[in-house]
């Protein structure tokens, strides 16, 4: 069976916490750092409630997950429709370099447009180079710099 993208089931939560630890542990949330259980629940159960702007896909083969794409869609002052933050995407290490990373891109692409979105976005890490080299591929760079500030 080949791999396929689709919204993630209530049934895959075991396999998508696999690959949500390696994301995390990636961006060296762990330890003392690490998203809580009660955040990661949270999280997951925000995928299955229909008055949030927050999914979850998921890439699958043989029953198998492969990758996770979360993306939340939200209001823009300069837009009509919907923007789409694609904020979280992760391939497991064994399915690298297979096109997962992109066809999970490609899923959010597709779910943005058919609710009349009118651009998805995201951000990373500047020495993220394996994953650049594939958002070099299915996107542009936008040119800004992300700031943030912690309130907590």
């Amino acid at each position: 069976m080949p791999t396929s993208f689709r919204d993630a089931e209530r049934s895959d939560f075991d396999q998508w916490l696999t690959l949500w630890a390696g994301y995390n542990a990636f961006y060296k949330r762990i330890g003392p750092t690490a998203v809580s259980r009660e955040t990661t629940e949270r999280t997951w159960n925000r995928f299955f409630d229909h008055y949030e702007p927050m999914h979850c896909c998921v890439a699958e083969d043989g029953g198998t997950l492969l990758g996770l794409v979360h993306f939340i869609y939200h209001r823009n002052t300069t837009m009509h429709g919907p923007t789409c933050y694609l904020q979280d995407l992760f391939t497991n290490q064994q399915a690298r370099g297979q096109g997962i990373g992109t066809g999970l891109i490609e899923a959010v692409y597709e779910r943005a447009a058919s609710v009349g979105a009118e651009r998805v976005y995201w951000h990373t890490q500047e020495d993220n180079a394996t994953a650049r080299r594939v958002y070099d591929a299915v996107a542009r760079k936008s040119g800004f710099i992300v700031y943030q500030h912690s309130l907590g």
